[in-house]
């Protein structure tokens, strides 16, 4: 008898999560990404240009994120990027989790209290 054995769902952290969900209204390049996820996290998540360059770049090898067009600013080259379907699926599916775990959260907490539901 082969045992069974529970593969666990990588979480997905909070930098790369506003990283995919900067990308839903569209393709962005860096610093693009970095304003959208501070205003999305009312300012929780501050992207660090290394991290963030790190972070794409492995987003990217996963299949969540693509190169969506290259421009020369001021001289530098500027990439910017799209979220795929699979990144899509991805951000949704953590959004999911996130919200049914607050759910019982709150649920809980207002049992405990005797509040009623919203």
């Amino acid at each position: 008898m082969v045992p069974i054995v529970a593969r666990r769902q990588q979480v997905m952290t909070e930098p790369t999560y506003f990283t995919l969900a900067a990308l839903l209204d569209g393709p962005s390049h860096g610093y693009g990404i970095i304003k959208r996820a501070g205003e999305q996290s009312g300012g929780r998540v501050r992207l660090a240009v290394g991290t963030l360059y790190g972070a794409l770049d492995r987003l990217a090898s996963d299949g969540l994120i693509v190169v969506d067009r290259e421009e020369v600013v001021d001289g530098r080259p500027r990439r910017y990027f799209r979220i795929t379907q699979d990144g899509t699926r991805a951000v949704t599916q953590e959004a999911e989790r996130m919200q049914q775990a607050a759910q019982i959260v709150i649920a809980r907490g207002m049992r405990r209290t005797g509040a009623a539901p919203a």
